[in-house]
Protein backbone atom coordinates (compact mmCIF):
# COMPACT_ATOMS: atom_id res chain seq x y z
CA UNK A 1 0.00 0.00 0.00
CA UNK A 2 1.54 3.46 -0.83
CA UNK A 3 1.74 5.89 1.90
CA UNK A 4 -0.69 8.45 0.47
CA UNK A 5 -3.61 6.12 0.58
CA UNK A 6 -5.59 5.94 4.13
CA UNK A 7 -3.89 4.29 6.51
CA UNK A 8 -4.07 0.86 8.41
CA UNK A 9 -4.08 0.62 11.97
CA UNK A 10 -3.25 -1.29 14.50
CA UNK A 11 -4.27 -1.04 18.06
CA UNK A 12 -2.23 -3.05 20.51
CA UNK A 13 -4.40 -4.33 23.82
CA UNK A 14 -3.03 -4.64 27.21
CA UNK A 15 -4.06 -5.08 30.62
CA UNK A 16 -2.52 -1.73 32.05
CA UNK A 17 -0.79 -0.70 35.17
CA UNK A 18 -0.79 2.34 36.90
CA UNK A 19 2.03 5.27 36.01
CA UNK A 20 2.12 6.47 39.30
CA UNK A 21 1.34 5.88 42.87
CA UNK A 22 -1.23 8.06 42.54
CA UNK A 23 -2.47 6.05 39.94
CA UNK A 24 -2.79 2.64 42.03
CA UNK A 25 -6.41 3.14 43.53
CA UNK A 26 -7.76 4.15 40.01
CA UNK A 27 -5.86 0.97 38.76
CA UNK A 28 -7.10 -1.19 41.37
CA UNK A 29 -10.64 0.20 41.01
CA UNK A 30 -10.96 -0.75 37.82
CA UNK A 31 -9.84 -4.04 37.94
CA UNK A 32 -12.52 -4.92 40.99
CA UNK A 33 -15.15 -3.96 38.44
CA UNK A 34 -15.72 -0.71 40.06
CA UNK A 35 -15.28 -1.07 43.87
CA UNK A 36 -12.88 0.54 45.80
CA UNK A 37 -10.17 -1.70 47.39
CA UNK A 38 -10.29 -1.86 50.79
CA UNK A 39 -7.96 0.37 52.49
CA UNK A 40 -5.48 -2.77 53.78
CA UNK A 41 -4.91 -3.70 49.85
CA UNK A 42 -4.08 -0.50 48.78
CA UNK A 43 -1.69 0.30 51.50
CA UNK A 44 -0.24 -3.34 50.72
CA UNK A 45 -0.10 -2.70 46.95
CA UNK A 46 0.89 0.85 47.29
CA UNK A 47 4.34 -0.33 49.22
CA UNK A 48 4.71 -2.90 46.30
CA UNK A 49 4.79 -0.15 44.01
CA UNK A 50 6.85 1.74 45.95
CA UNK A 51 9.74 -1.15 46.49
CA UNK A 52 9.56 -1.14 42.24
CA UNK A 53 9.74 2.74 41.55
CA UNK A 54 6.41 4.25 42.51
CA UNK A 55 5.13 2.52 39.15
CA UNK A 56 4.25 -0.12 36.64
CA UNK A 57 6.49 -0.07 33.46
CA UNK A 58 3.81 -1.70 31.85
CA UNK A 59 2.24 1.64 30.15
CA UNK A 60 5.55 3.19 29.02
CA UNK A 61 7.21 0.03 27.50
CA UNK A 62 3.83 -0.59 25.89
CA UNK A 63 3.90 2.56 23.93
CA UNK A 64 7.88 1.74 22.76
CA UNK A 65 6.69 -1.59 21.44
CA UNK A 66 3.67 0.80 19.81
CA UNK A 67 6.24 2.67 18.56
CA UNK A 68 8.88 0.57 17.03
CA UNK A 69 6.37 -1.83 15.66
CA UNK A 70 4.73 1.07 13.79
CA UNK A 71 8.31 1.82 12.70
CA UNK A 72 8.66 -1.77 11.26
CA UNK A 73 5.52 -2.16 9.60
CA UNK A 74 6.74 1.25 8.04
CA UNK A 75 10.09 0.29 6.90
CA UNK A 76 8.93 -0.19 3.19
CA UNK A 77 6.90 2.65 2.31
CA UNK A 78 3.35 1.33 4.02
CA UNK A 79 1.59 3.71 6.10
CA UNK A 80 0.59 1.78 9.21
CA UNK A 81 -0.73 4.08 12.81
CA UNK A 82 -0.07 1.84 15.46
CA UNK A 83 -1.82 2.77 19.24
CA UNK A 84 -2.07 0.98 22.83
CA UNK A 85 -5.38 0.31 24.38
CA UNK A 86 -5.71 -0.63 27.82
CA UNK A 87 -7.81 -2.42 30.04
CA UNK A 88 -8.04 -1.19 33.61
CA UNK A 89 -5.69 2.63 32.74
CA UNK A 90 -5.25 5.46 30.19
CA UNK A 91 -5.33 5.02 27.89
CA UNK A 92 -8.37 2.84 27.62
CA UNK A 93 -9.59 0.18 24.98
CA UNK A 94 -12.50 2.59 23.88
CA UNK A 95 -10.23 6.30 23.98
CA UNK A 96 -7.74 4.66 22.16
CA UNK A 97 -10.60 3.26 18.99
CA UNK A 98 -11.72 6.48 19.19
CA UNK A 99 -8.95 8.04 18.18
CA UNK A 100 -7.81 6.10 15.90
CA UNK A 101 -11.10 6.82 13.65
CA UNK A 102 -11.20 10.42 14.62
CA UNK A 103 -7.38 9.86 12.52
CA UNK A 104 -9.01 8.64 10.00
CA UNK A 105 -8.57 4.74 10.60
CA UNK A 106 -10.90 2.54 9.28
CA UNK A 107 -9.23 -0.48 8.48
CA UNK A 108 -7.85 -1.93 11.86
CA UNK A 109 -6.04 -4.87 13.36
CA UNK A 110 -6.51 -6.01 16.80
CA UNK A 111 -3.21 -7.26 18.53
CA UNK A 112 -3.18 -8.86 22.41
CA UNK A 113 0.23 -8.64 24.03
CA UNK A 114 -0.50 -11.07 25.93
CA UNK A 115 0.80 -14.28 24.56
CA UNK A 116 -1.17 -17.25 25.71
CA UNK A 117 -4.69 -16.66 25.67
CA UNK A 118 -6.72 -16.56 28.95
CA UNK A 119 -10.68 -15.37 28.82
CA UNK A 120 -9.41 -12.83 31.53
CA UNK A 121 -6.78 -11.37 29.29
CA UNK A 122 -7.32 -11.39 25.64
CA UNK A 123 -10.75 -11.89 25.98
CA UNK A 124 -11.47 -9.37 27.86
CA UNK A 125 -9.40 -7.33 25.60
CA UNK A 126 -11.93 -8.13 22.79
CA UNK A 127 -15.18 -7.88 24.43
CA UNK A 128 -13.83 -4.26 25.60
CA UNK A 129 -13.06 -3.35 21.45
CA UNK A 130 -16.37 -5.06 20.61
CA UNK A 131 -18.37 -2.92 22.73
CA UNK A 132 -16.48 0.19 22.33
CA UNK A 133 -17.34 -0.42 18.40
CA UNK A 134 -20.99 -1.00 19.15
CA UNK A 135 -20.77 2.65 21.13
CA UNK A 136 -18.93 4.26 18.90
CA UNK A 137 -21.03 3.29 16.11
CA UNK A 138 -18.42 3.79 13.30
CA UNK A 139 -18.28 1.87 9.73
CA UNK A 140 -14.76 -0.06 10.38
CA UNK A 141 -13.69 -2.97 9.61
CA UNK A 142 -11.45 -5.01 12.62
CA UNK A 143 -9.72 -7.99 12.93
CA UNK A 144 -7.84 -9.84 15.19
CA UNK A 145 -4.32 -11.33 14.84
CA UNK A 146 -3.73 -15.02 15.91
CA UNK A 147 -1.95 -15.73 18.46
CA UNK A 148 2.02 -15.81 18.25
CA UNK A 149 2.44 -18.32 21.48
CA UNK A 150 4.65 -20.70 19.01
CA UNK A 151 6.10 -18.66 16.19
CA UNK A 152 9.45 -19.61 15.36
CA UNK A 153 10.52 -15.44 16.34
CA UNK A 154 8.48 -15.51 19.48
CA UNK A 155 10.67 -18.82 20.42
CA UNK A 156 13.91 -16.68 19.30
CA UNK A 157 13.24 -14.05 21.45
CA UNK A 158 12.36 -16.09 23.94
CA UNK A 159 15.87 -18.33 23.57
CA UNK A 160 17.65 -14.76 23.28
CA UNK A 161 16.17 -13.93 27.39
CA UNK A 162 16.89 -17.42 28.63
CA UNK A 163 20.65 -17.67 27.11
CA UNK A 164 21.29 -13.85 28.95
CA UNK A 165 19.77 -14.99 32.11
CA UNK A 166 22.34 -18.06 32.41
CA UNK A 167 25.14 -16.08 31.50
CA UNK A 168 25.00 -14.73 35.10
CA UNK A 169 25.51 -18.17 36.52
CA UNK A 170 29.26 -19.14 36.20
CA UNK A 171 29.81 -20.97 33.43
CA UNK A 172 30.82 -24.40 35.10
CA UNK A 173 27.12 -24.55 36.28
CA UNK A 174 25.08 -23.35 33.87
CA UNK A 175 24.21 -26.64 32.42
CA UNK A 176 22.66 -27.70 35.91
CA UNK A 177 20.81 -24.71 36.60
CA UNK A 178 16.88 -25.83 37.93
CA UNK A 179 14.95 -23.73 35.10
CA UNK A 180 11.07 -22.49 36.43
CA UNK A 181 9.20 -21.08 33.86
CA UNK A 182 6.14 -19.21 35.17
CA UNK A 183 2.67 -18.02 34.42
CA UNK A 184 0.06 -16.08 36.19
CA UNK A 185 -2.17 -18.37 37.85
CA UNK A 186 -5.91 -18.55 37.07
CA UNK A 187 -8.70 -20.44 38.74
CA UNK A 188 -8.80 -23.81 37.56
CA UNK A 189 -12.93 -23.16 36.48
CA UNK A 190 -11.86 -21.70 33.82
CA UNK A 191 -9.57 -23.72 32.37
CA UNK A 192 -12.10 -26.33 33.04
CA UNK A 193 -14.81 -23.78 30.94
CA UNK A 194 -12.56 -24.62 27.80
CA UNK A 195 -9.82 -21.73 28.47
CA UNK A 196 -6.60 -22.89 26.00
CA UNK A 197 -4.12 -21.13 28.48
CA UNK A 198 -2.56 -23.63 29.89
CA UNK A 199 -1.94 -25.63 26.71
CA UNK A 200 -1.00 -22.83 24.89
CA UNK A 201 1.96 -22.13 28.00
CA UNK A 202 2.89 -26.01 27.18
CA UNK A 203 3.35 -25.34 24.06
CA UNK A 204 5.68 -22.34 23.86
CA UNK A 205 7.40 -24.32 26.79
CA UNK A 206 8.04 -27.07 24.62
CA UNK A 207 9.09 -24.77 21.69
CA UNK A 208 11.91 -23.32 24.12
CA UNK A 209 12.53 -26.70 25.83
CA UNK A 210 13.31 -28.27 22.42
CA UNK A 211 14.99 -25.55 20.73
CA UNK A 212 17.70 -25.49 23.73
CA UNK A 213 17.69 -29.25 24.88
CA UNK A 214 16.42 -28.29 28.19
CA UNK A 215 16.62 -30.88 30.85
CA UNK A 216 16.21 -29.52 34.35
CA UNK A 217 13.11 -27.67 33.85
CA UNK A 218 9.71 -27.32 35.65
CA UNK A 219 6.75 -25.07 34.94
CA UNK A 220 4.84 -23.33 37.59
CA UNK A 221 2.34 -20.25 38.21
CA UNK A 222 2.63 -17.26 40.47
CA UNK A 223 0.50 -14.33 41.53
CA UNK A 224 -2.59 -16.08 42.56
CA UNK A 225 -5.52 -13.80 43.35
CA UNK A 226 -8.33 -14.16 45.88
CA UNK A 227 -11.54 -15.42 45.65
CA UNK A 228 -13.16 -18.99 46.11
CA UNK A 229 -11.97 -22.19 44.35
CA UNK A 230 -8.48 -23.76 43.06
CA UNK A 231 -6.05 -22.00 41.40
CA UNK A 232 -3.82 -23.81 38.79
CA UNK A 233 -0.43 -25.11 40.37
CA UNK A 234 2.21 -26.30 41.55
CA UNK A 235 3.39 -22.64 42.56
CA UNK A 236 6.67 -21.18 42.35
CA UNK A 237 7.42 -21.39 45.81
CA UNK A 238 6.85 -25.20 46.28
CA UNK A 239 9.28 -25.54 43.16
CA UNK A 240 11.55 -24.10 45.06
CA UNK A 241 11.50 -25.71 48.15
CA UNK A 242 11.75 -29.10 46.27
CA UNK A 243 15.02 -27.56 44.82
CA UNK A 244 16.67 -27.03 47.58
CA UNK A 245 15.26 -30.03 49.05
CA UNK A 246 17.16 -32.08 46.33
CA UNK A 247 20.25 -30.47 47.37
CA UNK A 248 20.57 -28.25 44.37
CA UNK A 249 21.92 -24.91 44.30
CA UNK A 250 21.00 -22.60 41.24
CA UNK A 251 17.70 -21.04 39.63
CA UNK A 252 16.53 -19.57 36.98
CA UNK A 253 13.15 -18.27 37.03
CA UNK A 254 11.46 -17.45 33.42
CA UNK A 255 8.41 -15.40 33.21
CA UNK A 256 7.11 -17.21 30.00
CA UNK A 257 3.94 -15.96 30.00
CA UNK A 258 4.73 -12.20 30.84
CA UNK A 259 5.43 -9.90 27.73
CA UNK A 260 6.41 -6.99 29.12
CA UNK A 261 7.45 -6.67 32.80
CA UNK A 262 5.65 -5.07 35.25
CA UNK A 263 4.34 -5.80 39.14
CA UNK A 264 3.77 -9.88 38.69
CA UNK A 265 7.79 -9.68 37.42
CA UNK A 266 9.34 -6.67 39.22
CA UNK A 267 7.77 -7.44 42.58
CA UNK A 268 6.47 -11.24 42.84
CA UNK A 269 9.48 -12.62 41.47
CA UNK A 270 12.05 -9.61 41.65
CA UNK A 271 11.38 -9.61 45.33
CA UNK A 272 9.06 -12.05 46.93
CA UNK A 273 10.20 -15.41 45.08
CA UNK A 274 14.04 -13.91 45.62
CA UNK A 275 13.81 -13.39 48.87
CA UNK A 276 12.48 -16.58 49.74
CA UNK A 277 15.36 -18.30 47.73
CA UNK A 278 17.35 -16.75 48.90
CA UNK A 279 15.94 -17.91 52.59
CA UNK A 280 16.25 -21.84 51.22
CA UNK A 281 19.96 -20.92 50.35
CA UNK A 282 19.59 -21.18 46.07
CA UNK A 283 21.21 -18.66 43.77
CA UNK A 284 18.51 -17.24 42.55
CA UNK A 285 18.22 -15.19 38.95
CA UNK A 286 15.70 -14.31 36.79
CA UNK A 287 15.39 -13.53 32.83
CA UNK A 288 13.71 -10.43 31.76
CA UNK A 289 10.38 -10.40 29.84
CA UNK A 290 10.39 -10.18 26.38
CA UNK A 291 9.17 -6.12 26.42
CA UNK A 292 10.92 -4.21 23.40
CA UNK A 293 13.49 -7.11 21.81
CA UNK A 294 13.32 -7.02 18.21
CA UNK A 295 12.18 -10.39 18.09
CA UNK A 296 9.27 -9.79 19.84
CA UNK A 297 8.52 -6.54 17.70
CA UNK A 298 9.11 -8.84 14.42
CA UNK A 299 6.86 -11.21 15.48
CA UNK A 300 4.11 -8.66 16.26
CA UNK A 301 4.90 -7.11 12.88
CA UNK A 302 3.92 -10.65 11.13
CA UNK A 303 0.78 -11.10 13.15
CA UNK A 304 -0.06 -7.86 11.73
CA UNK A 305 0.73 -8.03 8.33
CA UNK A 306 -1.40 -11.62 8.39
CA UNK A 307 -4.37 -9.61 9.67
CA UNK A 308 -4.68 -7.50 6.96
Amino acid sequence: MDADCSPKGVLLLTFGGPDSLEAVEQFMTSIMGGRKPPAPLLAKMLERYKLIGGKSPLPRVSQEQARLLQETLNSEGQNYRVYVGMLHCHPFIKDSLSRMIQAGVRDIAALSLSPHYAQVTTGAYSKAIEEARQELNENIKLSFCQGFYTHPLFVDGLTRELEKALEEFPVSVQPEVEIIFTAHSLPLAHIAAGDPYVDQLRASVEALVARKGLTHWSLAFQSKGGGQGEWLGPEVELILEKIAASGKKHVLVFPIGFATDHIETLYDIDVSQREYAHSLGLNFHRALALNTSPQFIQVMAEAVRAAF
